[in-house]
């Protein structure tokens, strides 16, 4: 099999590695590749709901060390995914009151990465993110959050809408945190069940997302710059939690 510590190349190798259950993480697939073996993989990453994208030949020449890729290149999460409906049934089965933070496509290493710290930090339960356009899982994003994506239950999910309805069957609230919420931070009653979502850092929260959201939670800003870095308004909000959580 052709692979480093991340990434396999090949077609047999690949279907040989998702057949196995090893944690694809995302494939790559060479544009316009034909054949019956490319066919069986399509047909092999629909059925097991891996993402895959398609790519220029040049893409997949700079990810394997000596071309020999087949038009065909997946890496390997370092992390093994949680489904988000194992997580709450687990927490509610034991008795727990569930605080589970919402990603919604973080790009940058580093602010998922200190994201994911801090919430393993504050004893936060998961936290999601989408299966498209968000940072990658990769062991740059382990080193950046000090090796809590290794203990923090993480849970890929590909349609965060869905996920949010799932979360209110669960009587989860569903709490956005927006520069434009109406209701400040320490008025949220985090002692609930509770889906924090964090937005994109130039974005925010995605429109049909923020739609969703039960409830809108806003930081103070009293200087001229109009929005916290995500990492740290996470930060702020994750610890405000622990702290009603804590005084019960």
């Amino acid at each position: 099999m052709e692979k480093n510590s991340d990434i396999i190349y090949g077609l047999r190798p690949v279907m040989e590695a998702i057949r196995s259950g090893q944690q694809v993480d995302r494939i790559f697939i060479q544009n316009a590749l034909q054949g019956v073996l490319v066919g069986e993989l399509k047909s092999l990453v629909k059925e097991r709901q891996v993402p895959f994208q398609f790519v220029p030949i040049e893409k997949l020449n700079r990810m394997s060390r000596n071309g020999n890729h087949q038009g065909v290149v997946a890496t390997i999460a370092p992390v093994r995914y949680r489904s988000f409906v194992d997580v709450v049934e687990s927490l509610l089965e034991a008795g727990k009151v569930p605080f589970i933070v919402m990603l919604d496509h973080v790009t940058d290493v580093r602010n998922m990465g200190a994201i994911v710290r801090t919430a393993e930090c504050a004893g936060v339960d998961a936290v999601v993110v989408p299966e498209h356009g968000s940072a990658q899982i990769s062991a740059d994003a382990v080193k950046s959050s000090s090796g809590a994506l290794l203990r923090l239950p993480i849970c890929r999910e590909g349609n965060f809408k869905t996920v949010i309805n799932l979360a209110k069957q669960y009587d989860m609230q569903i709490c956005a945190a927006t520069e434009k919420g109406s209701v400040a931070y320490t008025k949220v009653d985090f002692r609930k069940p509770t889906l924090l979502v964090m937005g994109a850092e130039e974005k925010g929260i995605s429109p049909d997302v923020l739609k969703m959201c039960d409830v809108r939670a806003a930081i103070p800003i009293l200087g001229d710059i109009q929005s916290l870095n995500v990492s740290v308004a996470a930060g702020v909000l994750i610890y405000e939690a622990l702290r009603q959580r804590s005084n019960g």
